[in-house]
């Protein structure tokens, strides 16, 4: 007789592999064995120094294939010390499991892994599971469900749909899942001026100004006041920086950075174009040059309310008694890519340890993800 799947096991064991990004540490080499022994057809497809695992139960091309997208890399640990416990144990203690990546989403993994393992041996569907994980989510994300996404485009792969498994409950579990996501925005400005001797400021060109005009006129007035499914889009500076030791020297050159977290009302395109004016503007003020570089980690992006969010809404309030509110908070996740290969929607645990120091998860949260994820997919294939 087929012995279910533990998901609480299966999470503590990816806990153990110290997978912090780039470095895959076993941890998809651990679920190619229990996805390979299970029926699933699993490839690797590393590219540039990023591990990820793809794998398939059932045909290729089949009339509905359900997908999960995950990662199994982590942040690093940062100070070892402040742990109560080795970040990599997977021990459980009074209830609760603990370790880099239980919360943010080996947990998430896992339940979803065992949910579909349990399902294709038990209670075969009429179509296809597939299951794409990454180990470059935690980092510059250019070679992980990026690099999935192109192999399956190239190898005539599909999802009808897909669920990613981050942590998305802010409080209790089942209390809310993700629709969209907003798109984020990185701007580098670098300010030039003259350098000169600070008694005689009138001989330089100081940059310090400049950046500071511009600082406020881009703090000052809000972006929009939000959308439909969105929040007010968010302009924060991050860093301005001289490198200037001496009080008696005006710089020649400064640099500041911004990021933008923004709704469905602007594009990269578009904050890219309205940065580069108020720079223009300031720099002929100040007689300084400004140039400035961008980086857009993704588009904002929704998935209308529909067949999907019904499912997943549904699914989640029968195992938990809560309906899940439909949102678009927080930063951003593969699902930005995942968005224009097929419809996406967002849930897993709550996420209040993730990224932090001690971070740990309910056991009883991972086993009821996992019904979760089995009741989605068995009204999915019904």
């Amino acid at each position: 007789m087929n012995q279910p799947l533990d998901p609480v096991k299966l999470t503590a064991d990816l806990v153990r592999c110290p997978s912090v990004t780039p470095i895959e540490a076993g941890a998809l080499q651990l679920l190619e064995g229990i996805l390979g022994a299970a029926g699933f057809d699993c490839t690797r497809v590393d590219r540039n120094g990023t591990s990820n695992l793809f794998a398939r139960w059932g045909n290729r091309g089949a009339n509905r294939s359900f997908g999960f997208n995950g990662h199994t890399d982590v942040v690093p640990v940062g100070d070892v010390a402040a742990w109560t416990r080795d970040p990599f144990c997977g021990e459980i203690h009074d209830g609760w499991l603990w370790g880099r990546g239980a919360a943010d989403m080996k947990s998430g993994v896992a339940a979803f892994v065992a949910a579909a393992v349990d399902m294709v041996k038990t209670n075969p569907p009429d179509g296809s599971i597939v299951i794409a994980i990454t180990g470059d989510e935690e980092g510059d994300a250019t070679d992980g469900t990026v690099a999935l996404l192109d192999w399956m485009a190239q190898n005539g792969e599909t999802m009808s749909c897909c669920l990613v498994g981050e942590p998305t409950c802010p409080e209790t579990f089942g209390d809310m899942m993700k629709i969209g996501r907003r798109g984020s925005l990185t701007a580098y400005f670098t300010v030039t001026g003259v350098q000169g001797h600070s008694a005689y400021p009138h001989r330089a060109k100081n940059p310090l100004p400049a950046i500071a005009r511009l600082v406020d006129r881009l703090s000052s007035k809000p972006l929009d006041e939000g959308s439909e499914h969105f929040d007010a889009s968010t302009l924060a500076f991050v860093t301005i920086d001289t490198g200037n030791p001496a009080t008696n020297v005006i710089p020649a050159r400064c640099k500041a950075t911004v990021n933008i977290r923004f709704n469905d009302l602007h594009s990269g395109a578009s904050l890219s174009d309205w940065l580069r004016a108020e720079a223009a503007e300031v720099g002929a003020e100040f007689g300084v040059t400004i140039a400035t570089e961008f980086s857009i980690a993704g588009e904002s992006f929704v998935t209308p309310l529909g067949a999907l969010t019904d499912l997943v809404a549904g699914a989640v309030e029968a195992e938990t008694g809560l309906r899940p509110a439909p949102s678009t908070s927080g930063g951003t996740s593969d699902a930005r890519f995942v968005k224009n290969h097929c419809p996406v929607v967002e849930f897993g645990l709550v996420g209040q340890t993730m990224h932090k120091v001690d971070e740990r998860v309910e056991v009883v949260q991972i086993e009821a993800l996992k019904r979760v994820y089995a009741r989605v997919l068995a009204e999915y294939f019904a």
